[in-house]
């Protein structure tokens, strides 16, 4: 299957438009200077991108799909240099997580995929630093792992509802920077993406799970006590990226009141990065031309 990149062309869509638009690897950020609205990198009439974006998100499902497995059969040859993939994804309530999973890494065999979520720690998960029990959910080497919530909640809701000192929580900013250049430095490559809407798409978003039956499952009364304190997230969202984005470890601030949009840039984000792993199939410690000769004569 030939081989083609993340920054391609696209008569639609410009990549490296987008990677300059979302990319933070710094502290000088505002959450403000990022509409939700905003498409950064469409080429053209919006309605008309749309459905030229969703054709190729699922266009591109076997070259990712070939991508994961070439970096999962590295591991499985017990290759002690073959790399993993970590997605972090954070946003509000309803700001799209799960969609990103189905929908942009749907197509990759699940074996080579590594989910993880994480809520209120437990009792054991107290009695030990906040990134404890991150470290024991990382992706093993050629998987895709995807923290659909992360340490991050720990700069996070820990801020907002102050269920942590002021001064615990300055000093996790810079724990998560070092534990973020421990991970890279083990041959994990890190995506971290902030899925950013509006409060009125998220009302929306809630209103839809309230109404429909087949979505009442969605729905948490806690999502309302959480929107109520929606500008204080928004400033804590703000502070941590300026904090923890580096240039090795950026921050991606995708607007995503636009699904297919968001869905489209971390799909570029993800080929973009398996590609410059420059993964190949792991060569045979046998003679293929043997091997064969030897399964026609059994």
């Amino acid at each position: 299957m030939a081989k083609t990149t993340a920054s391609s062309p696209a008569p639609y869509f410009n990549f490296d438009a987008a990677q300059a638009a979302l990319k933070v690897t710094g502290p000088s950020f505002s959450l403000a200077q990022i509409s939700p609205d905003d498409t950064p990198g469409l080429i053209g009439d919006v309605k008309k991108a749309k459905a030229q974006a969703q054709a190729e998100i699922e266009r591109s499902d076997p070259a990712l799909a070939e991508l994961q497995e070439r970096m999962f059969a590295q591991a499985r040859v017990e290759n002690p240099d073959a790399p993993a993939v970590l997605l972090v994804l954070q946003g509000m309530d309803t700001s799209g997580k799960g969609g990103v999973v189905r929908h942009v890494l749907g197509a990759v065999d699940p074996q080579g995929l590594q989910l993880a979520s994480f809520k209120a720690p437990t009792e054991e998960e107290r009695q030990h630093d906040f990134l404890w029990r991150i470290d024991k959910k990382l992706p093993q080497r050629g998987h895709i792992g995807v923290f659909d919530r992360s340490h991050y909640e720990d700069v996070l809701i820990q801020r907002v509802r102050q269920f942590a000192p002021a001064a615990e929580i300055e000093r996790r900013y810079g724990a998560i920077v070092d534990f973020e250049q421990r991970v890279q430095d083990s041959g994990t490559k890190l995506i971290k993406v902030m899925l950013h809407i509006s409060k009125e798409e998220q009302g929306e978003r809630l209103q839809e799970r309230l109404e429909r039956p087949d979505k009442h499952w969605k729905y948490n009364p806690g999502d309302i006590d959480e929107r109520e304190l929606w500008d204080e997230y928004q400033q804590a969202y703000e502070i941590a990226i300026q904090r923890t984005a580096t240039e090795q470890a950026p921050w991606w601030v995708v607007p995503a009141n636009r699904k297919w949009y968001a869905r489209l840039v971390i799909k570029h984000l993800i080929r973009q990065t398996l590609d410059g792993l420059n993964l190949e199939w792991p060569k045979a410690d046998f003679d293929p031309a043997v091997e064969l000769q030897r399964l026609k004569q059994s």
